[in-house]
């Protein structure tokens, strides 16, 4: 089975490609999470985020948007002490932050859509993948402007991959072939 080159052989991180990365989200929640999971990847591997994923996920409340905005200066410590995250104060400071930011947008769904791309032929190679696109320097301008951290165009265009918002599954692969968005 045909695969994008990224995921190797690692079953965790075969199963996110197959299964997660490039299908469409369209849940507040699932992409705040999202958004908070790739500013924790920023200078890591992904497949270390995603090691870490269910730890996240109970340190940060499931990424239940007002739980985590209602996080104090006693949640940031507990999270300090948490080995089973990133330990890295400013991007736990960026996580709170933006829970605080994303309850103040009205849809946060219909914000972070509002910039995917038309649809763009199938990328042949690594190098057919770009990094920041006009799009994902819109979105992390705007999710800036909003109050949001750690969202710069090259994470927002990540997060625009894991959420569906474009599709760069390679030519062939098999993800791509199963419609996975874009």
């Amino acid at each position: 089975m045909k695969r994008c080159w990224w995921c190797g052989t690692d079953p965790l991180y075969v199963r996110y490609h197959d299964d997660e990365w490039g299908k469409p989200i369209r849940d507040d929640r699932r992409l705040f999470e999202k958004i908070c999971l790739e500013g924790f990847q920023a200078g890591l591997s992904w497949l270390t985020i995603l090691r870490k994923r269910e730890n996240f996920r109970a340190a940060f409340a499931g990424f239940s948007i007002p739980a985590v905005a209602a996080f104090t200066e006693a949640d940031v410590e507990r999270l300090m002490a948490d080995s089973g995250i990133v330990r890295n104060r400013a991007k736990i400071d960026a996580a709170i932050a933006n829970a605080r930011a994303a309850a103040e947008v009205d849809d946060l769904d219909a914000l972070i859509w509002s910039f995917a791309p038309p649809d763009r032929p199938a990328p042949r190679s690594y190098a057919d993948v770009p990094a920041v696109t006009p799009e994902s320097t819109a979105l992390a301008k705007e999710l800036k402007r909003r109050g949001f951290r750690f969202v710069g165009p090259t994470t927002a265009y990540a997060g625009m991959q894991a959420c569906g918002l474009v599709d760069d599954h390679l030519e062939g692969c098999h993800a791509r072939a199963a419609g996975s968005g874009g």
